[in-house]
């Protein structure tokens, strides 16, 4: 029985390296992240100091913090040549971050190879990241199966990252986590029932960002969608960047058992009350007894 935060981001130097070797988008020049579809963005060096973050991480009581590549910067997205040199190299760095970390492990969508993801999972990755840009169709769970039924059949779980921001640079700098992230999650949420849930019956998904607030459009369903509303008891939410009124909003909508603490660490902080104002069982819901069902199944 641990505190779980299944959503943060910490790059290992093997993947600021990978990363600095490159001289296209996605690429780092020192510590300025260059990406298609945003503004230049200054990392602090300090946020990706694993030393650092695993004493914050005992500070807020973690047991286990799950880190993942940021699907943003779109390397999932890249021609399997490209994307490979960058997956290994957060797949080698994440597997040997200090306790309490673990992490997600990701995978090309672009040119899908369920035999490496496969090999990924092999070193011991809580369950696999895809952006949510990725399962936004019918198409996107087309070309996405044989990672999905790979995760089925370990019975490991799939979280749902935002991915690349379309046109974010053009905007100011929140533009891309207000705007195309939220919408990515909205979509994904609804693209899951309409495509994933039929074709992966067994499969636990958490959502990143409450799911860009999607479950709250569960009367507009009820009313113009098939008509049916019941949770799915195997999907999930986190809770990264809000706050007590929208992650009660969802509890009233999908019901206690849906949430997961998530962060967003170091581009947002954990929440000053854990259980976000709904009590000390809430709190254990969403840091204990929910994560644990997210990624192991049982109660």
């Amino acid at each position: 029985m641990t505190n779980v935060d299944v959503h943060q981001h910490l790059w290992s130097p093997s993947l600021v390296t990978a990363l600095r070797a490159r001289r296209e988008p996605p690429y780092l020049d020192g510590w300025t992240l260059y990406l298609k579809g945003e503004p230049p963005y200054g990392l602090p060096p300090a946020d990706h100091d694993a030393v650092r973050r695993a004493e914050l991480a005992a500070i807020d009581g973690l047991g286990l913090a799950l880190v993942s590549l940021s699907a943003p910067i779109g390397v999932e997205w890249l021609p399997a040549a490209e994307a490979r040199p960058l997956l290994d190299a957060y797949h080698e760095g994440a597997a040997a971050l200090p306790a309490p970390f673990g992490a997600w492990a990701a995978a090309c969508v672009r040119d899908v190879d369920a035999k490496a993801t496969a090999d990924c999972l092999d070193l011991g990755f809580a369950g696999l990241q895809l952006p949510a840009d990725a399962l936004a169709d019918a198409a996107g769970y087309a070309r996405c199966a044989p990672l999905l039924e790979l995760l089925e059949e370990r019975d490991l779980p799939l979280f749902v990252h935002p991915g690349p921001a379309a046109g974010g640079s053009e905007g100011p700098g929140w533009w891309p986590a207000m705007v195309p992230y939220v919408q990515q999650m909205h979509a994904a949420w609804f693209a899951f029932r309409a495509y994933g849930r039929p074709r992966h019956p067994r499969l636990r998904v958490c959502f990143a960002l409450l799911a860009g607030l999607a479950p709250l459009h569960g009367e507009r369903f009820a009313a113009r969608g098939d008509g049916r509303t019941e949770p799915d008891p195997l999907v999930f939410v986190e809770t990264s960047s809000y706050g007590p009124r929208a992650v009660e909003s969802v509890v009233r909508a999908l019901g206690v058992d849906a949430v997961v603490q998530g962060s967003d660490r170091p581009y947002a902080e954990p929440p000053q009350h854990p259980g976000h104002g709904l009590g000390g069982a809430a709190a254990y819901a969403f840091r204990i007894a929910n994560p644990r069902r997210l990624l192991t199944g049982k109660e």
